[in-house]
């Protein structure tokens, strides 16, 4: 239930120019203190760009009260706010079991783990997996929810690994726990993944987020299996297990981008490591034009508290200047008592950040470069990224917003890989292509019939910004014309115009 706490008076949505509307998506989980329609409304409205329902709670029904409510959003608001549906994989985590009530773990007490079912004494849970014996080493640090407890392994049976509390706290049922600089050997997609998988297939989500995926192996299987089911559905892997980081390269390649799921990824490695592995991911993503997703203890305060902490009001700011198309909310939409708070912090500090970044001359590093082109072969995506990039320049140096048509999303993405410092916005005639668009960086998609005539479909393009008060009469676009299938030009014609907005 939404809490009584918050103040929603202050989250109604601003008309603002083009030039100065966020561009850095916002990820929002779905959970009990957001899954009505009016919250989901209002979600959208502070600025949700995509709705994440997490599979390791609720059940397929809770869900697809979810999946209706934001399709139902969509079918009504045709202005270009589009909101995509995400499904997160609960994955392979290892979890201890049910206790009656919490167990206090003190610092030096001894505590053991074990795999037989059903056991919860003061100094002994079970957990969920066999193999939990096997992947534990004497030595071994285990953490309990990504460290807010550890535990030294000392010795270990057939069935029971014995440890020493090192950092104590309450142990409570269904704990996440980890092995420090290890990742578990348990497949990367389980069996209740693959129902949920195909949960997601015949409700048409638009992405899936796949837990703790160590190699490109994991993606080339989903992606074989999504082909055979012909579901148009992008997958981006979370990186968030040891295993993951030497095959980075590989996993993103196989890929349509990453999360930098940092709560495991820093229980898994040291935590000094995090931000370092945050930065690599996020610029190899950006090398291979796909989207990447900060997630995780963004604003975990505002779980509980209006506002947020200093400290995480500059992590929100270090993701977005380092490039990343979305920034993610978790427990504090999913089930914290201050939802749209959390949404209203997260899009006018990413909002605020963006505004210092579009200065050539203090950041020419977000836009790459068409010197870069001159080493590649020439060819007909070369010649987009070409026009991809003189339309940034352009765009930036006349302040305009940028519009593209586009069948496929591909030179709406690479526009958005160029970053302008104005709206791309994006005209489709596919659904699917309208709703993916909505996570990359600066792109406000929009759906609309194609017609045989351009000038008309260009006329209906600006009349609809019009409309929707992206634009106004007098104002100045970039329109472009390329990418590697044409729609109306020649298929060796490439044009970037500039127009004025007719009343």
């Amino acid at each position: 239930m939404q809490s009584n706490a918050e103040n929603t008076a202050d989250t109604a949505p601003q008309v603002v120019s083009a030039n100065s509307r966020r561009k850095t998506k916002i990820v929002c989980t779905i959970g009990p203190s957001t899954n009505t329609r009016e919250m989901i409304w209002k979600l959208a409205e502070a600025g949700m760009n995509v709705a994440r329902m997490n599979m390791s709670h609720g059940d397929h029904q809770s869900h697809q009260k979810v999946i209706d409510l934001v399709k139902e959003y969509n079918a009504k608001n045709t202005d270009g706010n589009v909101i995509a549906i995400m499904l997160d994989t609960k994955g392979p985590e290892v979890r201890s079991g049910d206790v009656p009530e919490p167990i206090m773990l003190k610092e030096g007490q001894e505590f053991n783990f074990t795999i037989k079912r059903g056991v919860s004494t003061k100094d002994t849970v079970s957990v969920n997996y066999d193999d939990f014996i096997n992947d534990v080493e004497v030595g071994d640090i285990l953490l309990v929810d990504g460290g807010m407890m550890s535990l030294a392994v000392k010795s270990k049976t057939d069935d029971t690994v014995k440890c020493d509390v090192v950092d104590g706290g309450e142990l409570k049922s269904r704990r996440h726990l980890n092995v420090r600089g290890k990742s578990a050997t348990l497949p990367s997609i389980t069996e209740k993944d693959w129902e949920d998988i195909k949960f997601g297939v015949e409700n048409g989500v638009d992405f899936y987020a796949v837990s703790f995926v160590k190699d490109a192996k994991v993606i080339h299987e989903l992606k074989d299996y999504l082909k055979s089911a012909n579901a148009d559905i992008h997958v981006i892997p979370k990186i968030e297990s040891a295993d993951s980081i030497p095959n980075l390269q590989s996993i993103i390649a196989a890929s349509d981008g990453a999360m930098v799921a940092r709560g495991d990824l820093g229980a898994e490695l040291p935590i000094e490591e995090v931000p370092l592995l945050q930065e690599e991911i996020v610029r190899t993503c950006r090398s291979m034009q796909k989207p990447v997703i900060v997630a995780t203890n963004m604003l975990e305060s505002m779980i509980d508290h209006p506002t947020p902490t200093r400290a995480e009001v500059s992590d929100i700011a270090i993701a977005v200047r380092e490039g990343s198309d979305a920034i993610m909310l978790s427990g504090e939409t999913a089930h914290g008592k201050f939802p749209l708070k959390a949404v209203k912090v997260m899009h006018t500090v990413a909002q605020r950040t963006e505004s210092s970044l579009y200065n050539p001359s203090t950041s020419p590093s977000l836009v790459t470069r068409p010197q870069a082109l001159l080493n590649e072969e020439f060819s007909q995506s070369q010649l987009s990224k070409m026009f991809g990039s003189h339309a940034t320049m352009m765009a930036n140096t006349l302040c305009t917003p940028i519009i593209v048509f586009t069948r496929t999303g591909s030179m709406a993405v690479l526009l958005s890989h160029y970053r302008p410092s104005s709206t791309i916005f994006a005209f489709t005639n596919e659904e699917r292509v309208k709703q993916r668009l909505a996570l990359y960086q600066g792109v406000v998609p929009i759906y609309m019939k194609f017609s045989d005539d351009a000038e008309e479909t260009f006329s209906r393009a600006i009349s609809s910004l019009m409309s929707a008060q992206y634009v106004k009469e007098g104002d100045y676009v970039t329109l472009v014309q390329s990418g590697v299938k044409s729609i109306w030009r020649e298929e060796s014609t490439h044009h970037i115009q500039v127009r004025k907005v007719q009343g």
